[in-house]
């Protein structure tokens, strides 16, 4: 089962039921069935201070995605995929947020591949 803790205010009109479905549902498309991670809802200046001490970007983004070896496991048995940060003032669509976050935990990239993320996430938020 994936455990997803949210940390901060639930941004409006996506409850806490709908952040875990998408998570465990972008999760699940690469196979990741036993884990926990973090998500959590911050504001533009806390999310610009992040980009610019991890990617050395200026200025505010959407979401931020920080892995963790996912081979290590807990005492629990489950993986320990990392933490997806999001601004929602920045991103216009807080579902695709969600999933795109969780598809870099689980070691997808887009900037790196042939365009399967983007493709495996606009699938996903179609269901």
């Amino acid at each position: 089962m994936l455990e997803v803790e949210i940390v901060g205010p639930l941004p409006p009109l996506l409850p806490a039921a709908e952040i875990e479905r998408l998570a465990d549902l972008a999760a699940a498309s690469a196979g990741v069935a036993q884990a926990h991670l973090a998500i959590q809802f911050v504001d533009a200046a806390e999310i610009a201070r992040l980009n610019g001490a991890h990617r050395s970007k200026d200025g505010p983004t959407d979401v931020l995605s920080f892995p963790i070896d996912g081979a290590d496991l807990d005492v629990a048995g489950a993986r320990e995929l990392g933490d997806v940060v999001i601004c929602p003032e920045q991103t216009s669509d807080l579902r695709e947020a969600v999933v795109h976050g969780v598809l870099h935990l689980v070691g997808m990239d887009h900037e790196s591949d042939a365009g399967e993320m983007l493709a495996l996430q606009a699938e996903l938020l179609r269901w």
